[in-house]
């Protein structure tokens, strides 16, 4: 720590004793005089709102002093209640007294231990005794040092605890998000996994039936050659569209030019397959991390595929740009708007995206343009 450091953290400390010693007396006099109106149920609630208001300004004075001598950073958006505003202005009241009168008692010990090196240096101390108040002396610089530094530790977690979510709040938070974030994947694995069930049976499953019964009549007895080369081409045309509609099931599942050419190749096959005319921008430098290349392909491809189920829309621009270890993913199509964030599609994308601890926002008022936005982090 340096000294300029050092010295906006002592100033910190000796502002936080005045702001201490404001509370005590802010709130000895003002609970004196709403005292009766605290008593009385029917006056309690507008008393304990005024009494809060001026808590809630010795509190501000202290956030800045946080903020200024510690360099703290609190939610900008949050309030602290009433009743965590008053805790605070009555405990920092304690501590902060307290705080000043170590200071005031080390204050008086460094003046007595100057005098008492001046009888030392006069010869008017002898060993005994200046054993004796070496040992006092020591015990109770120490003695002040640690209780220093416990009302320092309580000062900082009260501001942090008063000021924005505490740490086990945080905590319950996270747990409440990746809670969240698990069961989106679950559900979005399990509606993929019926998607392409369904593909498969609705889809690939009819047209293989429709080859099989196409070369049976191709070999039926009694065929002239050129109905057989005829139900042989249509044969050939189905199975061709077979294993077209085999590779986009494929593809949706996994797209494997992920672990060959990478992100890029992957995306350039989603917008030739694209019935929208596809433009794509790609401001990566280096390789990212196969989950979040996974993520990112899913959500151009998904967003892609509502645009030309959905939008009406004659053109898509897709963007994707890495900035201070986070990747940014837009897709922006001119469709006529109105999707549905909470929509089987969106919906999966957002656990998906949430899952890596990002974010999906969707844009899509009626008439358009709907704007999907995936940041995901790369750390």
């Amino acid at each position: 720590m340096g000294w300029t450091q050092a010295g906006r953290r002592g100033t910190g400390v000796l502002l936080g004793c005045g702001t201490a010693i404001t509370g005590l007396l802010y709130l000895a006099v003002a609970g004196a005089a709403l005292g009766p109106f605290l008593l009385r149920p029917p006056s309690r609630p507008r008393a304990r709102a005024a009494l809060a208001a001026g808590a809630r300004r010795i509190a501000a004075l202290d956030r800045r002093r946080r903020t200024g001598c510690f360099g703290d950073r609190f939610p900008l958006h949050y309030e602290p209640g009433d009743s965590e505003v008053l805790r605070y202005v009555a405990t920092r009241a304690y501590a902060g007294t307290v705080t000043a009168v170590t200071l005031a008692l080390i204050g008086f010990g460094v003046v007595l231990a100057a005098v008492f090196t001046a009888a030392l240096v006069g010869g008017r101390v002898g060993p005994a005794e200046l054993l004796w108040q070496v040992l006092l002396g020591g015990a109770l610089l120490f003695l002040g040092v640690q209780g220093l530094r416990s009302l320092y530790a309580l000062d900082a977690r009260l501001a942090r605890d008063t000021f924005g979510p505490s740490e086990r709040e945080l905590l319950r938070r996270r747990i409440d998000e990746l809670a969240t974030s698990r069961a989106a994947v679950v559900h979005a694995v399990d509606a993929e996994r019926r998607r392409i069930e369904r593909d498969l049976h609705d889809g690939l499953q009819q047209r293989l039936v429709a080859l099989a019964m196409l070369l049976g009549r191709a070999r039926r007895p009694g065929r002239t050659p050129e109905q057989a080369e005829a139900l042989l081409r249509q044969a050939h045309e189905e199975s061709q569209d077979v294993l077209a509609e085999l590779r986009e099931v494929a593809w949706r599942v996994y797209p494997s030019a992920l672990d060959g050419p990478g992100l890029r190749e992957a995306l350039g096959g989603v917008a030739e397959r694209s019935p929208v005319p596809l433009r794509l921008a790609y401001d990566v430098p280096g390789p990212l991390p196969q989950l979040v290349e996974t993520a990112a392909y899913f959500v151009v491809s998904e967003a892609v595929t509502n645009t030309a189920k959905h939008a009406c829309a004659t053109d898509i621009d897709a963007r994707l740009a890495l900035k201070a270890g986070v990747l940014t993913v837009s897709v922006r199509d001119d469709g006529t708007g109105g999707a549905d964030p909470a929509g089987t599609g969106l919906s999966g994308l957002r656990g998906r995206v949430e899952a890596l601890d990002g974010r999906l926002r969707v844009d899509s008022p009626l008439g358009g343009p709907t704007t999907v936005t995936a940041e995901l982090p790369c750390a």
